[in-house]
């Protein structure tokens, strides 16, 4: 279900409600305060992208900038709902409403929690871009093992390694391996620090991996 608007000022509304409202229960629902004002800090970003390409002093790289960091909020904000909302036992559909995203009427078939840390390796195939492959420890080929759903990925660029998990402030999911992570041309020579984890298909988690690290090319 795409419950995401696809008009750019819909979106704009509809995500400042998301934030808002998650702001204002973050301690009952128990989330994540640092990707929370990550969400926010982007948010603010593209809305003024937004307003300023609706003048006629705006520019073709302002529209480009505006399109790219939509593209990156909306890929967050779809992550946050999945990992942190949707099956979040501590909500009731009163707040999926408030929140404005979907409601199911049946839970998927529930799985016990992941037991094992993924086995990973990181490549780079192209400028900009770090690939992520995953499977389970051991397995003849790349992949996720049996009864997951995908892996979740937890990143920030920093100059000085991450001491704990919620330093990595930006998530991302793949169902599939590779992973891919698209960077900016500035953004080029920094490092990365990841760690990752197995979900099931009822959202349970399970351990993290160490934090690792990769260089952009």
């Amino acid at each position: 279900m795409n419950y995401i608007p696809t008009r750019e000022a819909e979106f704009i509304e509809w995500s400042g409600n998301l934030i808002a409202v998650s702001k204002e229960n973050m301690t009952e629902w128990e989330l994540p305060q640092a990707q929370l004002t990550d969400l926010e800090t982007s948010h603010i970003e593209v809305k003024a992208l937004y307003e300023k390409c609706q003048t006629p002093m705006h520019t073709k790289p302002d529209v480009q900038e505006k399109n790219e960091k939509l593209a990156a909020l909306i890929k967050k904000e779809r992550t946050f709902v999945r990992n942190h909302l949707q099956n979040n036992d501590l909500m009731t559909n009163k707040g999926r409403e408030a929140l404005r995203i979907p409601i199911y009427d049946q839970k998927p078939t529930p799985h016990p929690a992941p037991s094992a840390i993924p086995e990973v390796e990181i490549g780079s195939p192209y400028p900009r871009v770090l690939r992520i492959k995953f499977r389970a420890v051991n397995a003849a080929r790349w992949g996720k093992p049996a009864n997951v759903h995908g892996l979740e990925c937890l990143w920030v660029i920093a100059e000085t390694p991450p001491k704990e998990i919620e330093e990595l402030l930006h998530s991302s999911f793949a169902t599939r391996s590779p992973l891919e992570l698209v960077f900016n041309e500035s953004e080029r020579g920094k490092r990365v620090y990841f760690a990752v984890r197995w979900e099931s298909g009822t959202v349970k988690k399970g351990p993290w991996s160490e934090i690792f690290s990769g260089i952009i090319p």
